[in-house]
């Protein structure tokens, strides 16, 4: 029986000292923190900007027009900071796909801009909201994007 007692002992044991071992972050690599903030940032940008579009008073026509900006946005976004970071270290990236990366963002927002501004059935405030909802869903990817590509980085040195 003692032998018994004496296994789970040592069974105890390495789990304890298994759950002590903290997983060690490499050179480069985003804290958990900064990842963890730009994941909820993505997820409260873009859930907040879908839920004042199910909730908005608007056409269908409208919200999909508004729906298809927040997505070719992000796209846009996440293109441009691909394309920006990848010429920046070196690997080699045509100028037309730089060149579109940067004409979809700035086709994006002038599209969300214009349409805020041309909306007559949404209030100033309304506006506002979709404005910085947008802008936080843009950075939030590009900060989520940035930290995805840090992490494979550093993992693979």
């Amino acid at each position: 029986m003692s032998n018994d007692n004496e296994v789970e002992v040592v069974v105890d044991k390495e789990k304890q000292d298994a759950s002590n071992i903290k997983l060690e972050r490499k050179e480069g690599e985003p804290t958990p923190a900064f990842k963890g903030a730009s994941w909820a940032a993505l997820l409260i940008g873009v859930t907040s900007y879908l839920i004042g579009l199910f909730n908005a008073s608007m056409q269908l026509n409208e919200k999909g027009y508004y729906f298809a900006i927040l997505i070719f946005g992000l796209y846009a976004a996440v293109s441009l900071q691909k394309a920006v970071r990848d010429k920046d270290e070196g690997i080699p990236v045509t100028s037309i796909y730089y060149g579109i990366s940067w004409l979809a963002l700035i086709i994006s927002i002038s599209l969300m801009a214009i349409g805020l501004y041309n909306a007559g059935s949404i209030v100033l405030s309304e506006k506002g909201f979709y404005a910085m909802a947008f802008v936080l869903s843009l950075f939030a990817a590009i900060t989520v994007q940035k930290n995805i590509r840090d992490t494979q980085r550093a993992r693979e040195r």
